[in-house]
């Protein structure tokens, strides 16, 4: 066995008898209102015990004391145990630790808030530092968190829980680990910690959300993670954790909760801004057969995949109602107002690049009628999908004209010129080698 200093000591004598025979004895006294008495007795074995190196004996006897301390309702009495204890010369690992797991099963026993709170700063200064109870010491510094955040104390509560860095506790398993890890994400995102809230996802692999066992893990993941991008505006990747939550096998047996996903999947790859990467998620999603089951909304997204342009008002009209019924667009919150404008961007900028698309040169009235905006407006988007390579626009204000046709440089014109010639003689020596095998071909037929 191992004592607190880390050396090995042999077991000399087994005290199971002594204990089997002591520790009902014991229990009388204290029971009767002898406590004390009982300590005193318990104390003697245990010191036998320690020094006779027997573990088990030593850890029923710790256990013993502090259950016994507990049952006559002596609390202060039960710290002053657990501290001195856990201190003794030469302490056995395995026995502290058995008395520690047995203290913290009081914690949830004790009616008193007061003395709950004494309770778990008593077994929190026991355990800091000490390997063998770093599961224990988690636990209670998580339990006090929870006391603190029902005081209204969340900064407290957060800074609590973020002393312990369980990503690093070899004897925690790994669902635990993860729930620690999530709470403490929670708490980040309600203190509006963001920053800490991103460093802590990423201690947790995605890769363990995999296993169905841990679906429920998952789901909390992504919630928090979707809570922390609708804070910075990140609406591709709000797009991705939707997508992770539809494709958990819990979400796809419930048609319900399928389909208010991947709503919400189709809406928020509408918000992210068009580049690449979203042009190719836009196309992986309408891929989904499921999409099927709900014509409205895949038709709103063919509209976004289709090269033809939006008008506004009837995009109002039509997908008003589905898109106003989420909390996307709540028309009651600021960010419901906020995100219904960013989606009138959406459909603006999808206009411009379908107008330079098909438009080499447009009048800037024509322009600003097809796309239902005022002059000022349309500037802007165009300066806008310009300043991010998007389009390429040229405003020529004096003839009141926007050129979407972009300047050819010399070495372009000459290159397309150089092609042209080299079509042109390919085709030459087409014809030719056409005319010179019809001329031989008449040839014999007029011999023959």
């Amino acid at each position: 066995m191992s004592n607190a200093d880390g050396r090995l000591q042999k077991l000399e004598k087994d005290y199971a008898p002594i204990c089997d025979a002591e520790l009902p004895k014991a229990e009388e006294l204290a029971l009767s209102g002898r406590l004390a008495e009982a300590l005193e007795q318990l104390n003697v074995l245990e010191r036998q015990t320690r020094n006779g190196g027997d573990m088990l004996s030593n850890a029923r006897v710790l256990v013993h004391i502090v259950r016994l301390c507990f049952r006559t309702n002596n609390l202060a009495l039960l710290n002053e145990n657990i501290v001195a204890l856990s201190k003794k010369h030469g302490a056995l690992k395995q026995a502290v630790q058995k008395m520690v797991q047995e203290a913290v099963t009081f914690v949830d026993a004790t009616p008193d808030k007061k003395a709950k709170l004494e309770l778990i700063d008593t077994l929190r200064t026991v355990t800091e530092g000490k390997i063998y109870v770093e599961v224990e010491r988690a636990r209670l510094t998580r339990i006090l968190a929870g006391i603190r955040e029902a005081d209204g104390d969340i900064p407290g509560a957060a800074d609590i829980l973020q002393e312990l860095q369980v990503e690093t506790f070899g004897s925690m398993e790994k669902r635990e680990k993860t729930d620690f890890l999530l709470e403490q994400m929670r708490l980040c995102l309600a203190r509006g910690d963001y920053t800490r809230t991103q460093i802590i996802s990423r201690k947790i692999s995605t890769k363990y959300f995999n296993d169905a066992a841990v679906a429920d893990l998952k789901l909390r993941f992504y919630e928090l993670m979707i809570q922390h991008a609708l804070n910075a505006n990140d609406y591709l990747a709000i797009c991705k954790y939707y997508r992770e939550v539809y494709n958990t096998q819990v979400v796809k047996d419930d048609e319900h909760k399928w389909k208010e996903i991947l709503t919400f999947v189709v809406i928020f790859i509408t918000l992210a801004p068009f580049d690449n990467e979203q042009l190719d998620l836009t196309h992986r999603i309408a891929q989904d057969e499921r999409l099927a089951q709900i014509p409205v909304l895949k038709g709103f997204l063919k509209l976004f995949m289709t090269p033809e342009l939006m008008r506004w008002p009837k995009v109002e009209e039509v997908y008003g109602a589905l898109l106003r019924a989420t909390y996307v667009f709540a028309a009651t919150t600021d960010d419901g107002k906020r995100r219904w404008e960013a989606f009138h961007h959406r459909v603006v900028e999808h206009n411009l690049r379908v107008v330079a698309k098909y438009y080499t040169r447009i009048t800037f009235g024509r322009l600003t009628e097809l796309l239902d905006l005022p002059g000022e407006k349309v500037e802007d988007f165009m300066s806008r999908l310009v300043s991010s390579k998007t389009i390429y626009a040229k405003i020529d204000r004096p003839a009141q004209t926007v050129t979407f046709a972009k300047p050819r440089s010399a070495d372009d014109t000459l290159a397309e010129w150089s092609s042209g010639i080299h079509r042109l003689l390919k085709l030459v020596e087409t014809t030719t080698h056409l005319i010179t095998k019809e001329e031989m071909v008449h040839k014999i037929l007029a011999k023959s």
